[in-house]
């Protein structure tokens, strides 16, 4: 079976593309093989961590990433989760679909650390909410039953 290439993209690779890419890795299951990445890498955010942990998502070997590294990879999609991020957008082989989610970043919440755990918590359940209309679509255009 061919696996749906996605890649999620955003400024740091902290929350918002990791977010995207471990909870669809999550949702979609074997459908799909799943990467993120950042213009900016900067480190995994450790309420990232914190949010996704409880969901049952090993975190132990997720690193933040340079979109450089997929430079000659090809997807079918590139999610950007953040503007910046779908201002600098390279361009992929393979001509991939291009989507835009504009997720407010989570890390840049200033407050107690139940205020920011929250943050992140909302911007995961939204994720979640978009990945559930999103998944059963990418099959269908792949031709896999949703």
């Amino acid at each position: 079976m061919r696996k749906i290439r996605v890649l999620f993209l955003c400024t740091g690779n902290s929350a918002r593309s990791i977010m995207g890419a471990t909870l669809l890795q999550q949702l979609g299951g074997d459908a799909f093989e799943v990467f993120s990445a950042g213009t900016h890498p900067k480190g995994v955010n450790p309420f990232t961590v914190c949010v996704l942990e409880p969901l049952g998502i090993d975190m132990s070997e997720e690193r933040s990433k340079n979109v450089s590294e997929f430079a000659e990879r090809s997807f079918d999609y590139v999610i950007t989760v953040c503007d910046s991020a779908a201002e600098e957008c390279p361009v992929f082989p393979g001509a991939p679909r291009r989507i835009h989610w504009s997720f407010a970043d989570p890390a840049a919440v200033e407050g107690t650390g139940d205020e920011k755990l929250r943050a992140f918590q909302r911007t995961a359940r939204e994720m979640k909410t978009r990945l559930g209309t999103f998944v059963p679509v990418a099959r269908r255009s792949v031709g896999l039953r949703a």
